[in-house]
C-alpha cells in the first residue's frame, strides 16, 4: 500500500513533455521529502536498435559539482611509492601483507588503487573483489603509477558508468543539497562522458534513446538532451 508521502507526489509524470535537465531540478527537489539527503539520478534508455552485446559502456569521470561522499581510498604500492600515496591522501596504504588481508575479506574501503607491478598480485582476487566492483583497472584510471592524481580524483568525486545486462546506464549526479549549479556541472560532465564512450565503441546511430531523472525516493521525469548522443 502506497506512503503517504508517496501519494504527495505528483502523478504520471514520466509521460510529461521531456523537458531540460535546468528546468526539471526545482521539481525534482520539491518531491524529495523524506529526513535524508536524496540522490539526484539518471537513467539513460539505450536505443533499442543497437544490439545489446555490441554495447560495452564503463568508464568513470570526475564530477566537477564532486558527489557529495567522503570516499575511503586504499592503495596497494611497492614499499618505495607507500610515502607518496600516504602524502596523497590515501586512507589505507600496504603490500603484499595488504593483499593478504583483502584475501581474507578485509575490504574496509570504497576505491582501490593499485601500481601496475602489483597488479598481477591483486589479480589473482578477482573473485573478492570483483562482485564488490572494487577491482583496480587500468582503463577506469586505478591502475597506475600516477598515484597522487588517481587517489585525488577519487576524493574529489567520480562517477562509474556502465550499461547494464540490458544495455541501461544509472548514474547519481549528486544530491538534494547540492546547488543548481554543482548539479548541471555532473550532468554535463556525464553527457560529455557519453558522447566519448559511444565513439569508442564505434556505434551506428544514436546510442541514447531517452532519459529520465528522478530523486531516490522521488518520481521520473523526462529529460531533453538537447543533442543525440
Amino acid at each position: 500500500m502506497p506512503s503517504k508521502r508517496f501519494k504527495k507526489l505528483p502523478e504520471k509524470t514520466s509521460e510529461l513533455p521531456s523537458e531540460s535537465i535546468d528546468k526539471l531540478l526545482s521539481s525534482i527537489k520539491k518531491n524529495c521529502s523524506t529526513k535524508f539527503d536524496e540522490s539526484v539520478d539518471l537513467n539513460f534508455q539505450i536505443n533499442q536498435k543497437q544490439k545489446k552485446s555490441e554495447i560495452n559502456i564503463r568508464t568513470v569521470v570526475n564530477l566537477p559539482g564532486g558527489t557529495g561522499k567522503k570516499v575511503k581510498v586504499a592503495v596497494v604500492c611497492e614499499d618505495a611509492k607507500s610515502s607518496e600515496a600516504k602524502t596523497a591522501g590515501a586512507d589505507i596504504v600496504g603490500g603484499d601483507d595488504f593483499i593478504e588481508k583483502i584475501k581474507d575479506g578485509q575490504m574496509d574501503f570504497e576505491k582501490l588503487i593499485c601500481t601496475p607491478s602489483m597488479m598481477t598480485k591483486l589479480s589473482k582476487l578477482g573473485k573478492v573483489l570483483g562482485p564488490k566492483g572494487l577491482m583496480p583497472n587500468p582503463k577506469l584510471g586505478s591502475v597506475t603509477e600516477d598515484l597522487k592524481k588517481a587517489i585525488s580524483d577519487a576524493k574529489s568525486g567520480q562517477a562509474e558508468i556502465r550499461n547494464d545486462k540490458d544495455g541501461n546506464i544509472g548514474v547519481s549526479i549528486g544530491k538534494k543539497s547540492f546547488s543548481d549549479d554543482q548539479l548541471l556541472k555532473n550532468y554535463n560532465a556525464i553527457i560529455d562522458a557519453l558522447e566519448k564512450e559511444k565513439s569508442n565503441n564505434t556505434l551506428k546511430g544514436d546510442l541514447i534513446k531517452g532519459v529520465f531523472a528522478t530523486s531516490t525516493m522521488g518520481v521520473p521525469y523526462k529529460v531533453k538532451l538537447g543533442k543525440s548522443i
